[in-house]
């Protein structure tokens, strides 16, 4: 399938079955903002929950918090936010629109005018005001990235749970950035979800551990379904380095209007421990009381957004074959990541049929998200769970009255298995443990 033809079909998925939708569209919709559907929701935290599966639960040296969105501006005065968080903006002085002048070539995207304004600076942070009283003194700023939240509060997090570098804070949440112009449905939207780590490591081992988490990160998305083919790393050059940068990699994904980030890490080095130290006059060393040293702990940051990653997700499950004859859709999602894990579906309307059925949904659904689907044929259903790409498929026919066993049908191969009623749970929970990569061995 032709790629911008796979984009627009998957558009057209996301909103007909629930995933993403326009917000406000019976309003006309509001520019690069989504409201997230039923399923939309599920994925989302099946991204989230994988994510922090992988970073936070199985390593015993990360930890997690949920700093504020609103916070303090002189956190955004010592980050260089405030004086350098900018895009160069340009006018189009024939039909008024604004673009980033590194995104078009000296020409209006809109008219194909050549008449453009100077380049000027455009600070990405939405200002806001705490308080009755909208004056300077009130000024606040919702967070662009969460990764500050982790800096400020690293001795607090240390001490709290004594612990010692090489650890890692995680955080997942909203971040805000008003973005001269959004687009690529959500790929660049103004309000998103990032998934960061920063991970505070004693200066001589940043250089491995930028490796380690480069290579991590990285299978991570090969784990849950992007083929390598579609992936690539690249290196930041020297003259697109953020201010803080020592060195960054990102993690890009095979879009269907070419490469772009779905991951950056970078070596943040002593930047911002230094940065909030100078300019709150607080102490953010670390004193190693095994070797009475004392030193600001370099930093490594994978930063990715999840709705970015769900829409990758998304694009590289999409796909449609032929089953007896006939073309289906079908979403090859990891079992980690489909909205719904089970589906169980009963052959008939009949009361007997349907208690047997509603007993192995309610047995199910303690551990997975499962669904419940009894409206038209079997064949339709099972069609319907492929285009939203539920893995497995339950069945419960008239011989699970006699025999006790259900048929479960897999997604992908379509294979259909008969087994127990009561085998059902350890069934499905094996079939998830075979897709779940442990963590590699962290040295340091």
């Amino acid at each position: 399938m032709p790629e911008l033809d796979r984009m627009d079909a998957i558009v057209s998925l996301a909103k007909q079955r629930g995933f993403i939708f326009p917000s406000a569209e019976i309003y006309g919709g509001f520019r690069s903002t989504y409201d997230y559907g039923p399923l939309g929701a599920l994925m989302l935290r099946n991204v989230r929950d994988a994510w922090w599966n992988f970073m936070v639960q199985q390593r015993p040296n990360v930890v997690g918090i949920e700093a504020a969105i609103l916070s303090s501006p002189k956190i955004w005065e010592a980050s260089g936010h405030l004086a350098g968080f900018t895009d160069p903006l340009v006018d189009c002085r024939s039909c008024g629109s604004r673009w980033r002048e590194d995104q078009i070539e000296g020409v209006c995207p809109s008219c194909g005018s050549g008449d453009l304004t100077e380049s000027r600076d455009f600070n990405l942070m939405f200002k806001t005001f705490v308080g009755p009283v909208a004056n300077d003194a009130a000024v606040a700023y919702l967070r662009p990235e969460t990764a500050q939240g982790m800096f400020v509060n690293f001795p607090l997090v240390q001490r709290a749970l004594r612990l010692r570098p090489p650890f890692g804070i995680a955080q997942l949440g909203k971040s805000f950035r008003n973005e001269i112009t959004p687009g690529n449905f959500v790929f660049r939207t103004r309000e998103f979800d990032q998934m960061e780590m920063e991970f505070f490591t004693p200066p001589d081992l940043a250089d491995r551990y930028f490796d380690y988490w480069v290579s991590e990160r990285y299978e991570w998305y090969r784990t849950l379904g992007i083929p390598a083919s579609e992936l690539r790393l690249r290196p930041h050059e020297q003259d697109e380095l953020s201010h803080y940068s020592k060195g960054t990699k990102d993690i890009e994904y095979r879009f269907p209007w070419g490469f772009g980030e779905l991951e950056g890490i970078a070596n943040r080095g002593t930047y911002d421990l230094n940065a909030h130290a100078t300019h709150s006059g607080e102490d953010m060393t670390y004193y190693d009381p095994q070797t009475g040293e004392r030193y600001l702990p370099s930093v490594i940051e994978p930063a990715g957004g999840v709705t970015r990653a769900m829409m990758a997700f998304l694009l590289s499950a999409f796909d449609r074959d032929e089953v007896g004859g006939e073309e289906r859709t079908v979403l090859r999602l990891s079992p980690l990541l489909a909205p719904y894990t089970v589906a169980v579906l009963p052959l008939s309307k009949k009361p007997e049929l349907q208690a047997v059925a509603e007993g192995v949904f309610g047995t199910l659904s303690m551990e997975f998200s499962s669904d419940y689907d009894v409206t038209q044929s079997i064949g339709r259903r099972y069609r319907r769970q492929d285009e939203i790409g539920t893995p497995f498929c339950v069945t419960v026919d008239f011989d699970t009255l006699e025999d006790k066993a259900v048929t479960v049908r897999d997604r992908d191969t379509t294979e259909q298995e008969r087994i127990p009623a009561s085998e059902v749970v350890g069934y499905v929970r094996s079939r998830l443990n075979a897709v779940t990569r442990p963590v590699a061995t962290v040295f340091g």
